[in-house]
């Protein structure tokens, strides 16, 4: 014995998958599982030796229990699991393989045997797929990490293991095209995708595929490296893709984009990479990258499949779907590649080639193709439940679908066994009843019917002798009693061949419930059969030859189960099991007692209830008490000896106290709703065992009925709890879903919810499960959704029978098959014998109707017939005695009426009561009341009805068809039936934006503020920039009058300068604005070029392919609407005219009736005083026809409607569904009757005129009288005849109308069928746009955008350029300003300064000036404002710090001023210093400006370029729709009305029958073509004529140009050097013509004047004093001189004695001769510094000459005189 080993292999690997993983739009991806190198070789196989004897999962035995392994032995599998995705795989041509619950099932088709391997895990296989040499398959496994097992076939050995490629369980796996690799996709939680490589067990690729459930997944058959994956509403594109990491796997979602999201069950690759997948609504879906390209439909809109398009196949050119509609069509693969949408719409239709219907109930899910070459042979999978074989060759000789094997499908509703032999049935929600032979493996026979099978039970051997009897429930509430019998036993007994080895018949049917059957049961003695339903009803039926109803009883829930006591108990209850929780035991009712009248519940049926309510929690909590408690035990038992050894070491010590928080108890939890109830039995009478799911799961509750059972109580509100338990291993989350015993009650076999087998071995008489310990578990069915709801054994107990929601039935033998042989020797099951007389037997009713009335209702209904019957009755009585004494009240009142009159009685005595006649008439009044108001509603639709009517029939039609007939012929004409317009119609949109793009093109709102900030203390600067401010000139001086007048001419002259200059610019400027382009054309030729496209005609066809739409042609969906509208308003305005004028004829021929009526009566009484042989008959007056005045019709006088009420109400009954066509009918041939009994006026007229006539007899008269009679007559003859005329005329006229009015009509019908045709064309003409138009506005939409970004960005980049130039006005005026400022410091050192390179130096001092960080708050400044000039350049200003950019420059400091330079001139160096830094960060500051402006312009410039290739693309792009659009109108066809004299195209001098390559022309037009051309001839003469004087005029006029040029340049080259004789320089003649005289001037010039007189004076004064001090010089010179002669005497003197003394003194010196060669020097070196200071004031002088030269240059400042030298 050995524990389960499920899921232990796949646990011998550790899992090469990442512990976690994002998902992102392309999904990260992880690298390569294998260690190798890139691009290395791969290692050779290694050998694996796998058994598979060893690997298979086991039956799970307790430890220490006698329960063998084998217990159970696998019989065979009855079931298939069709509702499993892709559960069908081929091996070879004959074996199919699919997985039943832990099983893998080969099947063989031909011999329908079954080979069988167990999952290894023991929790289930999730996918199958087939390697493609057929030499292997793979079996994705479910559990804990699960593992992918590949078997080679048909070894059926285990050949490769693949572990951990997800955690729960594998949804899809399938190989490659060349097997070397295989794909698996794990389903929840993971998702994980993992790539193989399978012969080395290694992982290649994997990434998480996405967090939803995905159907599939496989490899693209052309492109080894593509994948596909599928799944709930998405498809999802895998490539594997080289990076430098290693081999990737990037995926792709697919967009569904305006389709909406579906899920993906099938999909099918296309060589070219495109995808075409399936759809919930049926059509196909063709996706191009990972987008939808178009949706497939088939023509008219229908959808290609009735349902999911599941399995897909590309084979010999066409793509071949399987729908769930049970059809395989297949469609043209090139079609399919090449769709695409048209217009506006994303489909495209198109029809499947070729087209199989496998069957009307038949959903196909899954599709395999036979491996052998040239074969169509495809096995599908059904998923309702069978396996076909198709021949997909679509020939004529394609043999019909074979259906091979035919299973229940979805969850077994039902299976029990044969008390007598070893027959199964069983049902299920497919609407069909099998019967097996489980001992010879084989299926006897099948049932169907309208209705699904919830509830099945094989009567006992008490019921039916034969062990024939079946009784099954279904899912509209009826029960169906069949019969199983031997058909061919049947054939002996009664001569008729049927064939089968079994049948089913119905015996009897009849509907209990009103809802799902869910159990049945026959009461152990076989006297009662109790059927329980969802509806909370329980029905007791007397079993008999015919059952009948006994009464039904109310459950507080739906039924469960139903379970009869057994015979060991002594009173006959039935135990009702419901699945609320509640627990209902009825006694059994008394066939014989006496039935009910009024309904079938039988309310004093004794019984009693249990609720269960839930004790898990407190169980739970006791367990955890109890362990806590043994923990204390023992941890008291620890310390305690812990304390011993203490003692015994250290004497006495004090107790330890050990005080530990404990743990918060499990609370008591009560689940509500309550948990359902699953399965129960009887254990002794008033006890019973419960197995419960939800939360109460893991237990077996032993319940009892409590005692004090009040009937009246609510059932809900009871709260029962068990009073025993006991625990079941592993199975808190699986509970027991169904229970059985074998026949000696030593087995216990329970169903588990995971479909598990579980078998616990029991003590004979063992009730309360005492013994229930050891078991022994089988995983059989699908671990997830294989619920095993049925188990049972044989009758036997040599079989067990399992079956699951899973779909799957298995049959296991408790003994080896050798030894089953040999017990049982016998090799199949014993069918049942036919009844005798079963051959003469009627086939029993059947209740096919869902909605047919149950028992009860029946009953129900009955009853109120016969109450409704009495009642009928009662009535009619009254009614009849109410008659009776109305005729003996008559006969009174006759008799009474009979008597004279002084004996009559009046009416007031024949009332008893007056208050009596008042109460009736009240009573009438109020009668009459209710009678309206309980009407009205009838009233109120029957007025709706004929409104709605009339709008329908009537109102719908502006005009009913008026038809006027001619009086003297056959002619007629009738009006257009129009219907009328039911809502205004729609405006017209706005048109011009809609085909051509969006011109608006201006300028954005608004420009943006200039980036360049304006240049700061730029005031200030230009400022300091001067050294001293300019002086004031004094105001108040006054003009003479001749400088007033001499101001006032010149400038009157300037003024007429300017206006004659202004002239001359604007001549200029018309001269040059006339002057055309190079590229100019003459707008003469450019009219006649444009004159000679609109009137020529389209020099290039329509049809041609660089054919350009033009702009005021192009047409779109408004406008064409728009044309189109315009024409039916055009035919109904023709069609309305029309109608009035034939309207108004009709009026006219009723007026004309009435004349002719009036003129008749006047004829008549002419003729009256006429003789009979003078009288003419009087033209046929003619009738208003029904169809002249159709609105007539539709008036009916009130005796017209009560004769037709009276005729529907002598119409029977049977003809009530034929509606009241009869009728009106019947009542139109009445009215024609009638209209033909009444005689005519004009006969009768006649008549009477006939019988005067004959009655009258002539008298005689005088001659006087005869003569008078005789002039009577003429006039009367003549009025006679003049009455005559005008009738006659009158008719005649009319009809000459009519016909002209016919005339019209015919011509206008043939312009309205003209219209016609145009309307056609112009609809055809609008659908096509329509097409067109979402593209079309989509690219416009573009195109606008486009053109509106252009636009936008044109304003910013001019103003960009004009910041730009800007910026570069201001560097431009900074430069000038440093050029300013170095003059200004060169001016200020003057001429040969000793200290000029050192001022110099300081002035051109490179200093980084840096900001200085913001002092703090808590920092006090303490800067004294007589702070000296040294602490002033301590580069400590308030903004910037200054250092040294030089560090040859650091040894001398240039912010000391050095000894013997001016302290002033140093100063004013540092200003110019300080001035010409802010010069400079401001030069710095607007060249980033630039460089960012230009920065922006080019960045704009780029832009504009993208924008406008853009433009021009989205512009062709629109061309390149228009001309498709003009290409699609060119097919559209065209209805051209021809004479045969019109038709020239002739072939054999006769029309040809082929009319297409001719070409349709307006005769007119084509003339005038063909005289165009003799024009065309003469105009290209006189073109060429022309040409030639032109190209001489052209090189007349440039020989001209040169000399005028060369003129031009001679004449400017006199003109400025006459400027420059006369002004020194060349200047501006305009604004020198415009130089107007300046009062400023003026006034200066006056008062240059006076100061010119004041300084003469003064010069004169000072000459004088000049004289007066030149005598004073002379003076003092002549003294001087003297005083000199003297000097030199003593000089000489002098000398004469240092020569003696230097004779003498020779050594003493020396000491003297340095010091006088220093003074020398100095002497020497200060007239160097006069000469250079006076070549400066030569140079400045000389530059001021140049300057006063040249009016208008920049002076430099004035400089400070230079100091006189002083030796």
């Amino acid at each position: 014995m050995s524990e389960e080993t499920g899921g232990s292999a796949g646990a011998e690997a550790e899992s090469t998958r990442p512990a976690s993983q994002e998902e992102e739009c392309h999904s990260e991806n992880l690298e390569m599982k294998q260690e190798a190198k890139g691009g290395s070789e791969k290692q050779p196989l290694a050998d694996f030796d796998y058994k598979y004897e060893e690997l298979h999962s086991r039956p799970f035995i307790t430890l220490d229990s006698d329960i063998p392994e084998n217990l159970l032995h696998l019989s065979h599998s009855f079931g298939y699991d069709s509702g499993r995705r892709g559960n069908l795989q081929l091996l070879d041509d004959r074996t199919l393989m699919f997985i039943a619950g832990n099983l893998l099932v080969l099947l063989d088709v031909s011999t329908k045997e079954q080979r069988y391997l167990r999952s290894c895990s023991g929790r289930g296989i999730g996918s199958i797929t087939a390697h493609p040499s057929k030499e292997y398959f793979a079996g994705a496994e479910k559990g804990d990490h699960p593992n992918i097992i590949v078997y080679e076939y048909p070894a059926l050995q285990v050949y490769r293991i693949l572990r951990g490629g997800t955690e729960r369980a594998y949804s899809f796996v399938d190989f490659n095209q060349d097997g070397s690799l295989l794909a698996s996709v794990g389903s929840d939680p993971d998702f994980m995708l993992t790539l193989w490589d399978w012969k080395r067990e290694e992982v290649t690729l994997s990434c998480k595929a996405i967090s939803q459930e995905v159907y599939r997944v496989s490899f693209s058959p052309y492109n080894p490296g593509l994948l596909t994956s599928s799944g709930s509403h998405h498809i999802k594109f895998w490539k594997m893709a080289s990076t430098f990491t290693g081999l990737k796997l990037q995926g792709l979602m697919g967009h569904f984009g305006n389709t909406p999201a579906t899920d993906i069950e099938g999909y099918v690759e296309l060589p070219d990479g495109k995808v075409v997948s399936g759809s919930d609504w049926g059509n196909l879906l063709l996706w191009d990258g990972n987008a939808i390209k178009v949706e497939i439909c088939r023509k008219e809109g229908k959808n290609c499949h009735a349902g999911k398009v599941q399995p897909f196949a590309l084979e010999d050119g066409q793509l071949m779907t399987f729908g769930s509609d049970g059809v395989v069509r297949g469609w043209d693969f090139e079609g399919i590649d090449s769709a695409d949408s048209t217009g506006h719409s994303s489909r495209f239709e198109m029809e499947p080639m070729n087209e199989m219907v496998v069957g009307h109930n038949v959903c196909l899910s899954s599709v395999v193709r036979s491996a052998a070459t040239d074969c169509f042979v495809w096995f599908a999978q059904d998923s309702n439940g069978a396996i076909w074989k198709l021949d997909l060759s679509f020939t004529y000789t394609t043999p019909d679908p074979e259906c091979l094997f035919f299973f229940h499908a979805g969850p077994i509703r039902g299976l029990d066994v044969s008390r007598k032999s070893h027959l199964m049935a069983t049902t299920a929600l497919d609407r069909s009843i099998k019967v097996f032979d489980f001992l010879s493996k084989k299926e006897l026979t099948t049932s169907r019917f309208n209705q699904g099978g919830t509830a099945l039970s094989w009567a006992p051997a008490l019921v039916s002798q034969s062990g024939g009897l079946l009784v099954t429930g279904f899912e509209d509430g009826v029960v169906r009693l069949l019969e199983l019998f031997n058909p061919q036993r049947l054939h002996l007994a009664s001569g008729r061949n049927l064939k089968g080895e079994a049948k089913l018949r119905l015996k009897q049917a009849f509907k209990p419930h009103n809802a799902p059957v869910t159990a049945v049961a026959y009461e152990r003695n076989g006297e009662v059969l109790a059927t329980g339903s969802s509806d909370c009803t329980v029905f007791f039926f007397n079993v008999g030859e015919k059952y009948n109803p006994i009464g039904f009883v109310k459950v507080p829930g739906p039924v469960q189960a139903l379970e009869w006591s057994p015979h060991s108990h002594s009173e006959n209850k039935l135990l009702i099991l419901c699945k609320s929780g509640h627990v209902v035991e009825l006694q059994s009712p008394d066939p014989e007692a006496q039935k009910p009248t009024k309904t079938f519940q039988l309310s004093a049926l004794a019984c009693r209830n249990f609720r269960f309510r839930s004790i898990k929690s407190r169980i739970k909590r006791e367990e955890e008490i109890a362990r806590r408690q043994e923990e204390k035990e023992l941890k008291r038992k620890e310390r305690e000896k812990r304390m011993e050894e203490s003692k015994q070491l250290y004497g006495e010590l004090e107790e330890e106290k050990e005080e530990e928080e404990e743990e918060e108890l499990p609370p008591i939890y009560i689940p509500d709703p309550p948990s359902p109830i699953c399965c129960g039995f009887y254990s002794q009478p008033g006890q019973f065992w419960l197995s419960v799911g939800g939360f109460d799961a893991g237990f077996l509750y032993h319940c009892k009925f409590s005692e004090d059972q009040d009937q009246d109580q609510d059932p809900d509100q009871r709260q029962d709890e068990p009073f025993s338990f006991l625990p079941i291993q592993n199975s808190d989350e699986d509970p027991i879903c169904s229970i059985s015993f074998s026949s000696d009650r030593q087995l216990l076999i329970c169903g588990m919810h995971s479909g598990f087998i579980r078998v616990y071995t029991l003590q004979p008489g063992d009730h309360n499960l005492s013994s229930m310990q050891a078991y022994w578990a089988l995983s059989v069915h699908d671990n997830q959704y294989g619920h095993l709801r049925y188990i049972c054994c044989g009758h036997d107990d040599n079989f067990v029978l399992t079956a699951g929601d899973d779909g799957n039935i298995f049959s296991f033998s408790l003994l080896p098959p050798e030894e089953l042989q040999k017990s049982l020797q016998r090799k199949r099951a014993k069918v049942p014998s036919p009844r005798r007389g079963l051959e003469n037997e009627a086939v029993a009713q059947d209740i096919e109707d869902p909605a047919a009335y149950s028992i009860e209702t029946a009953k129900q209904k009955l009853e109120k017939d016969r109450l409704r019957r009495e009642a009928e009755l009662k009535i009619a009585a009254k009614r009849k005695r109410l008659i009776e004494l109305q005729k003996k009240f008559k006969q009174l009142m006759n008799k009474n009426q009979s008597l004279p009159e002084h004996v009559r009685l009046k009416p007031e005595a024949l009332q008893l009561d007056q208050r009596f006649t008042e109460q009736a008439e009240r009573v009438k009044a109020q009668r009459v009341r209710e009678v309206r108001k309980q009407m009205s509603w009838e009233e109120e639709r029957c007025s709706i009805a004929l409104s709605k009517i009339q709008d329908w029939f009537r109102n719908s039609l502006e005009s009913t068809m008026i038809t006027v007939v001619a009086i003297g012929s056959e002619h007629r004409v009738s009006t257009y039936r129009l219907p009328a317009l039911t809502k205004t119609s729609t405006k017209l949109t706005h048109q011009s934006a809609a085909g051509q793009p969006d011109g608006d093109r201006t300028a954005m709102p608004g420009r943006r503020k200039s980036r360049a900030e304006p240049l700061k203390n730029g005031n200030k600067l230009e400022e300091e920039a001067m050294l001293r401010p300019p002086v004031a000139r004094p105001a108040g001086i006054k003009l003479a009058d001749r400088q007033v007048e001499r101001l006032r001419k010149a400038a009157e002259k300037a003024e007429q300068a300017l206006a004659k200059i202004e002239k001359r610019k604007q001549e200029w400027a018309q001269l040059y604005a006339e002057k055309p382009d190079e590229n100019c054309e003459d707008p003469q030729d450019v009219q006649a070029i444009k004159e000679a496209k609109e009137t020529i005609g389209d020099l290039k066809l329509k049809s041609d392919k660089d054919f350009r739409v033009p702009q005021h042609l192009r047409m779109n969906t408004e406008k064409k609407r728009a044309e189109l509208m315009n024409l039916e308003e055009n035919i109904r305005r023709k069609q309305t005219e029309m109608n009035k004028q034939i309207v108004a004829l009709r009026d006219s021929k009723v007026c004309l009736l009435s004349q002719l009526c009036a003129q008749a009566e006047q004829l008549k009484r002419v003729q009256q005083h006429l003789p009979v042989h003078l009288h003419r008959p009087s033209p046929s007056l003619f009738t208003i026809l029904p169809e002249e005045t159709p609105e007539k019709s539709m008036h009916f006088s009130p005796a017209i409607l009560e004769r037709y009420q009276a005729l529907r109400e002598q119409r029977p009954k049977n003809m009530e569904q034929e509606g009241d066509i009869c009728l009106l009918e019947q009542l139109k041939r009445e009215l024609e009757e009638e209209e033909k009994k009444t005689p005519k006026l004009s006969d009768s007229s006649e008549t009477t005129e006939k019988e005067e006539a004959s009655e009258e007899a002539e008298p005689e008269m005088s001659e006087l009288e005869e003569e008078l009679k005789r002039e009577e007559e003429i006039k009367l003859l003549y009025e006679r005849d003049s009455l005559l005329e005008q009738m006659e005329s009158s008719v005649c006229q009319f009809d000459a109308e009519l016909r002209l009015l016919r005339h019209q009509k015919l011509r206008l019908n043939w312009q309205l069928k003209m219209a016609d045709h145009r309307q056609l064309t112009l609809y055809q003409e609008l659908l096509l746009f329509k097409e067109f138009e979402k593209r079309e506005e989509s690219l416009l939409e573009k195109l606008n955008a486009r053109i509106k970004e252009e636009s936008s960005i044109k304003p910013k980049l001019e103003e960009a350029n004009e910041q730009l130039e800007l910026k570069q006005e201001d560097l431009a005026q900074l430069r000038e300003r440093e050029k300013a400022l170095f003059a200004t410091f060169k001016a200020s050192l003057g001429p040969e300064h000793k200290f000029e390179e050192f001022l110099t130096k300081v002035f051109k001092k490179k200093v980084n000036r840096v900001k200085e960080k913001e002092p703090k708050e808590d920092e006090e400044e303490e800067e004294d404002s007589d702070e000296d000039w040294d602490e002033d350049l301590d580069f400590q200003d308030e903004d910037f710090n200054f250092e040294s950019s030089s560090e040859e420059e650091d040894a001398v400091d240039y912010s000391v001023c050095p000894p013997g330079c001016e302290p002033e001139l140093f100063e004013n160096t540092l200003q110019l210093l300080e001035r010409r830094l802010d010069l400079e960060d401001l030069m710095k500051e607007e060249k980033k400006n630039v460089e960012a402006l230009k920065k922006e312009c080019d960045t704009l410039i780029k832009k504009e370029k993208c924008l406008k290739s853009s433009r021009m693309t989205a512009e062709e792009d629109m061309e390149v729709v228009y001309r498709e659009k003009q290409q699609k109108m060119n097919t559209l066809d065209m209805v051209v009305p021809l004479r045969l004299n019109q038709i020239e195209f002739l072939t054999d001098s006769s029309v040809p029958s082929d009319l297409s390559p001719a070409l349709v022309l307006n005769r007119t037009e084509l003339n005038r073509l063909q005289e165009r051309i003799n024009q065309l001839h003469v105009e290209k003469m006189q073109q060429k004529d022309l040409y030639c004087a032109a190209r001489q005029q052209h090189v007349r006029l440039l020989h001209e140009l040169k000399d005028m040029t060369a003129k031009i340049q001679v004449l400017e080259e006199q003109c400025n050097e006459l400027m420059m004789l006369k002004f020194g320089g060349l200047v501006d003649l305009d604004a020198l013509q415009t130089l107007s005289g300046s009062r400023t001037l003026e006034e200066l010039k006056q008062e240059k004047l006076l100061k010119e007189a004041a300084y003469v004076k003064e010069i004169k004064q000072w000459d004088a004093k000049v004289e007066e001090a030149r005598e004073a010089l002379m003076e003092v010179t002549r003294r001087d001189t003297e005083s000199r002669r003297s000097m030199l005497s003593l000089f000489n003197q002098k000398r004469e004695l240092e020569n003696k003394l230097k004779a003498k003194q020779k050594n003493m010196g020396g000491q003297f001769q340095d010091y006088r060669r220093r003074l020398v020097q100095e002497d020497i070196q200060r007239f160097k510094d006069v000469v250079k200071r006076q070549s400066q004031q030569a140079e400045a002088l000389r530059r001021e000459i140049f300057f006063l030269s040249h009016q208008g240059s920049i002076l430099p400042p004035p400089q400070d005189q230079l100091p006189t030298y002083s030796p």
